[in-house]
């Protein structure tokens, strides 16, 4: 038979089968999940916003996951460590079979392998550079890496697609996986739809960018799940609601404020300490977030294996942020003008105009500009931009250090938007990358004390997850926000 085989032969008939039995019987209900902004893409080696992460997580296997203490662990494949140049890959025992009925193969990941290490707009590539060759033997792949890399399995968490759709955009709206959810349909509103592999049931992502609005349909019933974007004061309005329950987790979301760091002013460090000092972190989390986020200073959580615990933090400390801008010339009677960009969430808009006011009694007059997503990001990552606010969702490795700091990372080859170039630092993530994990906790500290003192961003917290759900079954949310409680959830009738 051709390459979808038997096995793919009954899959497809069962799901014909079940689909026959669907027609004659009432259809399934949706469970519907209201999300502020529709992902850019569901390809599974392109997807970087946090939608977009979040939803292709549903639909594609990973070649490589991690456990709870976020080391790698076999997904797809399974690997042996022939040198730290030479890795050999094999398909982790039977696969899934793909939505289209066919069977992960070698292939499949050769040439997923090929793409995220070869192409320039894929997220993975600046972590992956390093491949230099991967050759198809038998029932293995041997993978040649150019430099030595000890816990390379920690950069294949990719999702899986076959090899012959990788190619030609199809897959950013047409996505074609091996997880646990099937993709149907994109609709002219944005609205997606997938289905339940395990018993068909529908899950549709609905689009509903104002908050309010997904506060309403939550209460109204038009939706059974919300999670994160919402004004705080709304969540303990919403739990007094009649079937409405909140669960909460601690996150790794890391919120920050980035700055240009090739703009006259805020490529100044000392324009960068002073509103560090001048930003009443402590204000913002109880006021504006209500206690629902952790102050940090660097970007992994305090629990990871490589987050350095003992930073110091920029205290706030406004004197310090007169002094130091007063030695630029600025004070209140004649304030430094910076421009600062968002989007147009209402919430941020509020983070926002929080940051305005307490640069403002520091002598920075704060421009704020807000524009929908796209806009928004597009400007971000190419460096439209003096300062900025954004989050990194879902961390996992501490590869992310070179994805944002590295001099090789700048866009479009990687996110360090700021245009931080530091060559020490580089040589620290490059002895960090090629060492075991005790020695690479070790340097990954001296990476992000070197980051802390530089500023390259003002650390401001860790957002805890918040899920809100109607008329479903106990569900609680991750630390990195994914979407995986899908799995597991059901509707309940009130």
């Amino acid at each position: 038979m051709s390459r979808t085989g038997l096995w793919g032969f009954w899959w497809l008939f069962a799901v014909a089968v079940g689909l026959l039995g669907g027609c004659q019987a009432q259809k399934q209900e949706a469970l519907s999940f209201a999300i502020a902004s529709a992902p850019s893409s569901l390809h599974p080696l392109f997807a970087s916003d946090a939608a977009s992460e979040r939803i292709t997580a549903l639909l594609y296997e990973p070649l490589v996951d991690f456990d709870t203490a976020q080391q790698p662990v076999p997904g797809l494949i399974r690997w042996e460590r022939i040198s730290d140049k030479h890795y050999r890959i094999r398909l982790n025992g039977q696969p899934s079979s793909f939505s289209d009925g066919s069977l992960p193969t070698l292939v499949d990941i050769e040439a997923t392998l090929a793409m995220a290490s070869g192409n320039a707009r894929s997220p993975h590539a600046a972590t992956l550079s390093h491949l230099t060759e991967v050759v198809h033997r038998g029932d293995w792949l041997d993978v040649h890496l150019s430099r030595p890399d000890p816990r390379f399995p920690e950069k294949l968490h990719l999702g899986l697609a076959p090899a012959d759709r990788l190619s030609g955009g199809a897959l950013a709206r047409q996505p074609v996986g091996s997880g646990a959810f099937v993709f149907e349909r994109w609709d002219a509103q944005n609205t997606i739809t997938l289905l339940r592999k395990s018993d068909g049931q529908p899950v549709r992502f609905e689009v509903v960018p104002d908050p309010t609005m997904r506060a309403l349909k939550l209460m109204r019933g038009e939706v059974q799940l919300l999670q994160n974007d919402l004004p705080y004061e709304l969540y303990s309005y919403l739990t007094e609601q009649p079937g409405v329950r909140l669960q909460e987790s601690p996150g790794s979301t890391f919120s920050y404020l980035g700055f240009n760091l090739e703009d006259q002013h805020t490529g100044d460090r000392r324009v960068r300490l002073a509103i560090a000092h001048a930003i009443d972190r402590e204000a913002i989390v109880e006021h504006l977030f209500r206690g629902h986020a952790q102050l940090t200073n660097t970007l992994l959580r305090p629990e990871h294996w490589a987050a350095h615990r003992e930073l110091t933090s920029y205290a706030h400390d406004p004197n310090r942020s007169l002094a130091l801008l007063a030695e630029l010339g600025y004070s209140p009677e004649n304030p430094l003008k910076l421009s600062y960009k968002t989007s147009t969430d209402p919430f941020r808009l509020r983070v926002a105009a929080a940051l305005q006011a307490q640069l403002q009694e520091v002598g920075i007059e704060l421009h704020i500009e807000s524009y929908e997503w796209g806009t928004f990001f597009a400007d971000i990552k190419a460096g439209n931009f003096q300062l900025y606010s954004l989050s990194w969702v879902g961390i996992r490795s501490p590869d992310i250090f070179r994805y944002i700091y590295h001099s090789d990372s700048l866009p479009p080859k990687g996110a360090n938007r700021g245009r931080y170039r530091a060559p020490e630092l580089d040589l620290l993530i490059d002895k960090a990358d090629q060492a075991t994990l005790a020695i690479a906790a070790t340097v990954y500290h001296q990476v992000q004390a070197r980051v802390h003192h530089d500023l390259v961003y003002v650390p401001l917290w860790h957002e805890n997850n918040l899920l809100l759900s109607r008329n479903v079954g106990v569900v609680k949310p991750s630390k990195e926000g994914a979407y995986d409680f899908l799995e597991r959830v059901s509707l309940a009738h009130e």
